[in-house]
């Protein structure tokens, strides 16, 4: 695989996307279709300040957007520390959005890329399902992260551990934990657990 189909542009660096042990943040808008019919001007402006909010994030806490990985209003930054993505998470959901309220998933493991730069394989799979047990506003960590970034949370920042809950389609269930500050929302309606 040429390092060339591995650079993805931020404005003004170029950077690889991390291989190995990544922990990736996976986020959508909760809501999207709804919101572009009832408020498609309001769209437009909270995606463009998304987009700036995630370029400017990305820098500061060292995450690689893979190309065009994602679908409608979601996305995927990788990071090679769990911290930094802890951190991003809670900057994303600190930032002033609205109508946008994001769901937030993080797992940290094993990766693999397509030769197209972006991730496939059973890491981005659970981060994908750990997103969908969450509600707009609520960023969801995974027992691994959870793990390795407990003792190196942001300031003010907690967890709170909601035991082991299964993910769809997935053999294994997983233990959640959920991203809680001053700052964001912190109290949701029960996890959106699917059979």
């Amino acid at each position: 695989m040429s390092s060339s189909l591995l650079d993805i542009a931020q404005p003004g660096v170029r950077n690889a996307l991390p291989t190995g042990t990544v922990t990736l943040l996976l986020a959508d808008v909760e809501g999207s279709t709804r919101l572009w019919e009832s408020q498609p001007d309001a769209m437009v402006a909270a995606l463009a300040a998304m987009d700036d909010a995630i370029a400017s994030l990305i820098i500061t806490h060292q995450g690689v957007c893979p190309v065009e990985q994602g679908e409608g209003d979601s996305f995927v930054i990788a990071f090679a520390r769990a911290g930094d993505a802890v951190a991003c998470a809670l900057a994303l959901q600190q930032a002033e959005l609205a109508p946008i309220r994001l769901r937030i998933g993080l797992h940290t493991g094993e990766v693999r890329l397509r030769a197209e730069g972006k991730y496939m394989g059973p890491t981005i799979n659970r981060a994908a399902r750990l997103r969908e047990l969450g509600h707009g506003g609520q960023t969801l960590l995974s027992g691994a992260t959870s793990d390795l970034t407990r003792d190196r949370l942001p300031d003010e920042a907690w967890l709170i551990d909601f035991g082991h809950h299964p993910l769809r389609d997935l053999a294994h269930p997983e233990r959640v934990a959920q991203l809680c500050h001053p700052q964001v929302r912190n109290e949701f309606p029960p996890l959106r657990i699917r059979s």
